[in-house]
C-alpha cells in the first residue's frame, strides 16, 4: 500500500511545517529517507524535524555528514539521523548498527541510495528538488506500508489548516493525547512584530452557531479565533466499527462511544449555550476529522495538585460545576445541534443497562487473565452479570441528567480571570462521550479520580456538599438513594477502569497505565462497603485476593 503527494513551491516556513507534520506522526520503528541534490534542503528538513521532536526551536542540530550518525533523546522517542553520502559501499552500512537503531526508535536516513538496503517496507520517502524561486522547494512525498494511511492524514490536515485563513501560518506542537483514537496539536502564531494578521473568510451563519463558507464545504465558526495565539487541533478521523460482540453490535455501539468530531461539537454546544466552560470552536471539517478549537491552557487540575495546589478547593469546584449540570433540561440533550453546515442534531444516548454491563465484562476480559493466567470461567461471568443486574435499575430509574463521563482531574482546567462562577473558571474538556444518566457517575469520577488520589475525608466532605446544595435547590431530592446510586456506580465505574488499563496495556502496549491499579482497588473497596453492595463484596472477595489487589501487574 502507497501513497504519493506532491507539494509544489514550497517556501521555508512551509517546508518546516511539514516537518512538525511528520514529527506529529512518527513513530517507534519508522524510517524516514530523506533525498535530493546538494543544497536541495534535506537537512533543513531533518533539522525542522528533530526540533520538533524536541519542541525546541533553539536545539542544536548539526549536520551528520562527517559523523555519519546523529542521535536524539526526545521526549516521545529515540531518533537516529543519518547521513550516508560518504559510504563507499553498501557494506559499510552494517557497522552503523541501523537496526539497532531502528529498534529503539526512528530513523532519518539522508542519502539512501548508497545503501537501499536500510529501507523497510514500512517507510516515508520524501524527495525535495529546488523550486522556481530561490528559497522554495518542491516536495515528492511517498508513504509505504502503514505510512501510506499517515501520510494521507498529514495531507488532509495540512490541507485544513491552509482553509482555515487564521491559523494557515501557524506551528505545529504535538500534544500528548489520551487513550482513545483521538490526536492533539498544539497551534502556535508566529512571534514577531508587525504580523499581518490574516483575516477569516466571509461567511454565514448556521442554525448551530456555526459560520459556513459560500461553498458550504468547510466552516469558520468566528472571527474569535484569529485574535487568539494559540489554538488545539483535534484530529480525529471517523472510527469504523470493531466486530459484533452481542446481539449483532460492536463493543463501541453497545457502550455507545462516538465515533466522530461531530459528538464533541454537538456536545460543546449545549455546554456553550448554559454557559459552561467548554472550548469555542473556531473552524471544523466534520466530513475529515479536524477541528481547531479554543486552548483553555495547560493548568489541568492534576498538574496544579502536583505543583502543591490544595485540592479541596478544586474539587469543590467541580463539585460545584456538577450541581449546575443538573439544570440543563432534557431537550438540549434530546435535540443537539451538530451545526457546522450540517443539519444532523445529535441525541445523547442514555447510559442504560447494556452499556453499564458490557464496561463491567472488561474486568473478565482483560484484567482476570492479566492477573490470574488463564479467562475466567463461564460461571464467573454469569455470576457477576447476575449480581450487576440486580443493582442497575436502582441506577436506571432515576430521571436522566447529562454525564459528562470522564470528569476527573486529566479534563478540568482552571481558568483564571473569567469571575467567580465555579461554572465559568472551570474548564471542561474530553467530554465527547457524554449520554443520559445518572448524575451520581461524574461525582464518583471525580472523587475516585482514577490518576490521583483523593482522600476519603475530602470524598465524604464533598459527597456531603452535593447531597446539601442539591437538596436545598431540589426538595424531592432522595440522599439515601442518591448514596447508593454513588456506591453502584463507583463500583461500575472502578471495575471498568481495571479492565481498560489492562487492555490499554495488554492491546495497546501502554503499560503506564498499570500503576494506577492499586488506587483503583481502593476506590473500589470504598464502593463495596456499602451495606447495598454486600453480595457484589462477597463476589469480589472470594475472586480476588487482599494481596492480589494491591500488585501492579507486570502485563
Amino acid at each position: 500500500m502507497t501513497h504519493r503527494w506532491t507539494v509544489p513551491q514550497a517556501d521555508e516556513g512551509a517546508l518546516r511545517r511539514f516537518a512538525e507534520a511528520v514529527a506529529l506522526k512518527l513513530r517507534a520503528g519508522d524510517t524516514l529517507s530523506l533525498a535530493g541534490d546538494l543544497g536541495a534542503g534535506k537537512t533543513t528538513f531533518a533539522r525542522a524535524l528533530v526540533r520538533a521532536l524536541l519542541d525546541d526551536d533553539a536545539a542544536e542540530v548539526p549536520s551528520p555528514t562527517f559523523s555519519i550518525v546523529q542521535t536524539y533523546d526526545t521526549p516521545r522517542l529515540a531518533l537516529a539521523h543519518l547521513d550516508l553520502y560518504r559510504l563507499s559501499h553498501e557494506d559499510e552500512v552494517t557497522e552503523l548498527g541501523i537496526e539497532e537503531l531502528r529498534a529503539a526508535g526512528a530513523i532519518v536516513v539522508e542519502w539512501a541510495e548508497r545503501a537501499p538496503s536500510v529501507l523497510g517496507p514500512d517507510r516515508l520517502d520524501v524527495a525535495l528538488a529546488e523550486g522556481a524561486g530561490e528559497t522554495t522547494r518542491n516536495l515528492t512525498l511517498m508513504g509505504f506500508g502503514s505510512w501510506a494511511d499517515r501520510l494521507q492524514r498529514i495531507e488532509a490536515m495540512l490541507t485544513f489548516l491552509d482553509r482555515v485563513a487564521a491559523w494557515r501560518r501557524s506551528r505545529i506542537h504535538y500534544l500528548q493525547g489520551d487513550a482513545s483514537a483521538r490526536a492533539y496539536a498544539k497551534l502556535t502564531l508566529p512571534q514577531h512584530p508587525g504580523r499581518d494578521r490574516p483575516r477569516q473568510p466571509s461567511a454565514t451563519r448556521d442554525r448551530g452557531g456555526a459560520a459556513t463558507t459560500p461553498a458550504g464545504e468547510f466552516v469558520v465558526v468566528s472571527n474569535e479565533g484569529a485574535g487568539r495565539e494559540t489554538a488545539l487541533l483535534m484530529d480525529w478521523p471517523r472510527q469504523p466499527d470493531g466486530p459484533p460482540i452481542r446481539n449483532g453490535l460492536p463493543y463501541s455501539r453497545i457502550a455507545h462511544l462516538a465515533e466522530d468530531v461531530s459528538a464533541f461539537t454537538a456536545v460543546a454546544g449545549v455546554l456553550a449555550r448554559h454557559a459552561f466552560a467548554a472550548p469555542a470552536i473556531f473552524a471544523a471539517d466534520l466530513d475529515q476529522g479536524f477541528l481547531v478549537i479554543e486552548h483553555l491552557g495547560e493548568r489541568v487540575f492534576g498538574r496544579e495538585i502536583a505543583a502543591g495546589r490544595p485540592m479541596l478547593p478544586l474539587w469543590r469546584d467541580a463539585t460545584d460545576v456538577l450541581i449546575a449540570l443538573r439544570s440543563i433540561p432534557s431537550a438540549a440533550l434530546d435535540g443537539a445541534p451538530v451545526g457546522f453546515g450540517s443539519s444532523a442534531v445529535r441525541r445523547l444516548p442514555a447510559y442504560d443497562i447494556d452499556a453499564m454491563a458490557i464496561e463491567t465484562e472488561l474486568l473478565l476480559d482483560w484484567y482476570w487473565p492479566m492477573m490470574k493466567g488463564a479467562p475466567p470461567t463461564v460461571e464467573a461471568y454469569a455470576g457477576a452479570a447476575h449480581l450487576w443486574s440486580a443493582l442497575f435499575p436502582h441506577v436506571s430509574s432515576h430521571p436522566p441528567c447529562i454525564v459528562l463521563r470522564d470528569f476527573h482531574s486529566p479534563n478540568l482546567l482552571v481558568l483564571d480571570g473569567r469571575g467567580s462562577d465555579p461554572k465559568a473558571r472551570v474548564g471542561l474538556i474530553d467530554f465527547q462521550d457524554a449520554m443520559q444518566g445518572h448524575p451520581a457517575y461524574d461525582l464518583v469520577s471525580l472523587l475516585q479520580d482514577a490518576r490521583l488520589d483523593v482522600p476519603p475525608e475530602i470524598e465524604a466532605e464533598l459527597l456531603d456538599h452535593y447531597c446539601r446544595r442539591v437538596a436545598k435547590g431540589e426538595p424531592a431530592f432522595d440522599e439515601a438513594a442518591f448514596r447508593l446510586a454513588y456506591a453502584i456506580l463507583g463500583a461500575q465505574r472502578n471495575t471498568k477502569i481495571l479492565g481498560i488499563f489492562a487492555r490499554l496495556a495488554k492491546r495497546d502496549g501502554k503499560r503506564t497505565y498499570l500503576a494506577h491499579i492499586p488506587r483503583i482497588w481502593r476506590y473500589l473497596e470504598r464502593d463495596l462497603a456499602h451495606p447495598g453492595l454486600a453480595d457484589l463484596r462477597t463476589w469480589y472477595d472470594a475472586a480476588f485476593a487482599p494481596a492480589l489487589r494491591a500488585t501492579v501487574p507486570t502485563a
